[in-house]
């Protein structure tokens, strides 16, 4: 009697299976940390700019002002991330650079997917009671990021903002608001 030796039909294809389920889950697993990872640099992102404004605050004793493209702008008078409303070449909190607070603004990988074409990261100055935010308190911006990959609903970092007449929670994954 002759016995090959080797491997079955059947062995090798439950073999083959094993390693397609292990490589599928690895897939998987690597996306996700792909995803949480540009969330940390995005909220490491957030931290800068909230240091480089609040220097630009101590240098100037007031925060910048941006509304200035228009509440009818392509985003609603906020700067971001995506389009250069000044058209200085920088896109998003311009000021921090030219002042030479922060070396490089932040961008996102987002910014060329969102629905709005407004970018991810978002800032806004208001001018002190409005919506209704306690006129006593000052002025105040705002800044926030639209989405986060691995967050539905606010992440859990955010520190959100609101004001009697308007919550920016709702608008934003990640918010913080500050008055000067």
């Amino acid at each position: 009697m002759l016995f090959h030796k080797g491997f079955t039909l059947v062995e090798l294809i439950v073999v083959i299976g094993i390693i397609g389920i292990l490589a599928t889950l690895g897939i998987g697993s690597y996306s996700n940390i792909q995803k949480a990872a540009r969330d940390a640099k995005r909220l490491s992102d957030m931290k800068d700019i909230q240091t480089a404004l609040a220097q630009y605050y101590a240098q100037n004793g007031h925060y910048e002002n941006v509304y200035t493209y228009g509440e009818g702008g392509p985003c609603g008078g906020w700067d971001s991330s995506y389009n250069d409303n000044n058209g200085n070449g920088i896109p998003f909190v311009d000021f921090l650079e030219t002042s030479g607070l922060i070396e490089d603004v932040p961008t996102d990988s987002l910014d060329s997917t969102t629905k709005s074409n407004c970018g991810n990261y978002a800032y806004y100055r208001y001018n002190a009671g409005s919506y209704s935010c306690p006129t006593a308190k000052g002025n105040y911006y705002v800044l926030g990021i639209r989405n986060l990959e691995n967050t539905t609903g606010p992440h859990k970092s955010s520190r959100g903002w609101s004001c009697p007449d308007r919550n920016w929670q709702t608008e934003f994954e990640w918010v913080v608001g500050v008055y000067e």
